[in-house]
């Protein structure tokens, strides 16, 4: 249907008959594999808890000492929703790329070919850039943030049991913090290219910028310790950096296009 209607020039009405259609396909997916992911309740959960065990490759490969961590279960029905609430985010993980593929399928006719292969790339790189910074907080700050508060304590008279809630809520929030903010090269790829930023100008402000980095980390980070706000801080900062070179190679780069023409 849709190829068809391509050839021709679609109505308001047909854009929305498509976007339905977009629409659906991705809820299907997403809720196909969220099913998927709630059947495999035990592989599901041995990755959701991994971090909270002293046998995690993390603690492993840091030569971290044995520790152990108490998760405790509140409410009556708690386990099941949080059961639900992880199985259909990862369903909608592992549809993303499926849930990608639609949505550039349902823009891609409007575009003309140099846009549609920037699109391409675009979209690619932040996906990518999406998937390394949940990577990046499951495997390093996440666990490190467990680790340092799971097993902090003022008196050995008082011992530490976390719920399954707070465990899984700091998780999936702090996934989803660094997957965004690991979007930030790509933002200032997007706007040098457009013009709208310069490195002169991201060196130039580096000491707003840090404080800047201060206070979006404080309040972004679930908990209100010190040692979280430096764990989120630290690697948007780096981020920020890195950023720094890519607008400059960009900007290095549109000088040599605008030269040659």
């Amino acid at each position: 249907m849709y190829p068809k209607m391509c050839e021709e020039t679609l109505t308001f009405w047909d854009h929305l008959e498509v976007l339905r259609h977009s629409l659906l396909k991705i809820l299907a997916a997403s809720v196909v594999m969220g099913i998927l992911a709630f059947c495999m309740k035990e592989p599901l959960f041995d990755v959701v808890l991994a971090p909270s065990r002293s046998s995690f490759v993390t603690y492993s490969l840091l030569g971290a000492e044995p520790f152990a961590i108490n998760l405790i279960n509140t409410g009556l029905t708690e386990q099941f929703m949080i059961h639900m609430k992880v199985a259909l985010l990862a369903g909608l993980l592992i549809a993303s790329p499926y849930v990608i593929y639609v949505l550039f399928c349902f823009i891609s006719p409007a575009l003309y070919d140099n846009e549609r292969r920037i699109s391409i790339h675009l979209g690619l790189s932040a996906y990518a850039m999406f998937i390394i910074g949940t990577l990046v907080n499951y495997f390093l700050i996440f666990p490190l943030t467990v680790r340092f508060l799971g097993t902090y304590s003022v008196s050995d008279d008082i011992s530490n049991m976390l719920t399954l809630s707070s465990y899984v809520d700091t998780l999936l929030m702090m996934t989803l913090v660094f997957g965004i903010v690991f979007e930030i090269p790509v933002i200032c790829w997007l706007l040098a290219c457009a013009g709208m930023l310069r490195s002169e100008w991201m060196s130039r402000y580096r000491r707003h910028a840090i404080v800047v980095i201060m206070i979006i980390s404080a309040i972004i980070t679930p908990t209100a310790d010190m040692f979280t706000l430096v764990m989120v801080s630290l690697p948007i900062w780096l981020l920020y950096e890195i950023s720094i070179r890519i607008v400059m190679i960009t900007e290095k780069e549109k000088y040599k296009t605008n030269r040659q023409t």
